[in-house]
């Protein structure tokens, strides 16, 4: 008999909740891992997870969870918390942290910053680059990060290029504050994920130095597959108030942030 998991995710709350039911094994494992990226496919702050009614079978049944949180440390760095009523400790090899229920879990997030995130919906036509520059110029402005407008502008610029060039999907660009810096995200429709070598581009070859643009302005950059596409990101550095640079993607809470200069492939010539 084969099992199942299923899921409901409610979005009207401070934070997402996925509330996971069924027995979590090698087969299942994959369901609840499209589900999860899904949902951080958003990039929201945070995502309380409830297993209270999820069994988890096998030895390696909870792995998924752990490998998903070290494939999201970069991207979207969200804050991820279990909830569970009963037997804690089985929970404790994801990687998490594991709470009570999910009031608890949301009572320790706290309120989310309603003003440090931005998206937009674009159609894969001419235009679309400029719209998503006009939105980096508000975002930089409104968040007090003028030195990150330009490289931002440059990073966006590529991604959605190749989205409008080659992918030829309906797009979500994702814009986020961190700390002083900033991140930049394109989800596409894709099933391809892109591949960038880092080496150098010959001058008749087709693409590929838009990449080199990124790797040369973004401090950490990569790629996420996800359900029916991906998500190609950027982090971007900004300086504090003393001047120092400071990275825009750390986690302390959750000890996620990690100093990466290639983290995931990235588009080089290859269409994506």
């Amino acid at each position: 008999m084969s099992s199942e998991v299923r899921h409901l995710v409610e979005h009207g709350l401070a934070y997402p909740l996925v509330r996971l039911t069924g027995v979590l094994d090698a087969s299942t494992a994959a369901t609840v891992r499209s589900v999860l990226l899904d949902v951080l496919a958003g990039q929201p702050q945070a995502v309380v997870v409830d297993v209270a009614e999820l069994e988890p079978d096998g030895p390696g049944a909870i792995s998924v969870l752990r490998d998903l949180r070290r494939e999201t440390t970069d991207w979207p760095a969200a804050h991820l918390v279990l909830c569970s009523s009963h037997d804690r400790d089985r929970w404790q090899d994801a990687g998490w942290p594991v709470r009570p229920d999910s009031a608890d879990a949301f009572a320790e997030l706290g309120k989310p910053d309603e003003n440090g995130r931005l998206s937009v919906e674009l159609e894969p036509q001419v235009g679309a680059a400029r719209q998503t520059r006009e939105l980096i110029t508000e975002a930089c402005g409104r968040w007090d990060r003028p030195d990150l407008a330009g490289p931002a502008c440059i990073v966006a610029t590529e991604m959605v290029n190749n989205v409008v060039a080659h992918a030829r999907t309906p797009m979500v660009v994702l814009l986020a504050a961190r700390d002083a810096g900033m991140s930049v995200a394109v989800r596409d429709s894709s099933p391809v994920v892109p591949t960038y070598t880092g080496g150098p581009v010959s001058p008749t070859a087709y693409g590929g130095r838009g990449m080199l643009l990124i790797d040369s302005v973004a401090t950490r950059w990569g790629s996420l597959a996800l359900p029916g596409g991906k998500v190609v990101w950027a982090m971007l550095e900004g300086e504090d108030g003393d001047g120092a640079v400071v990275s825009g993607a750390s986690d302390v809470r959750h000890d996620q942030g990690r100093d990466r200069r290639r983290s995931a492939s990235m588009p080089g010539s290859a269409r994506g």
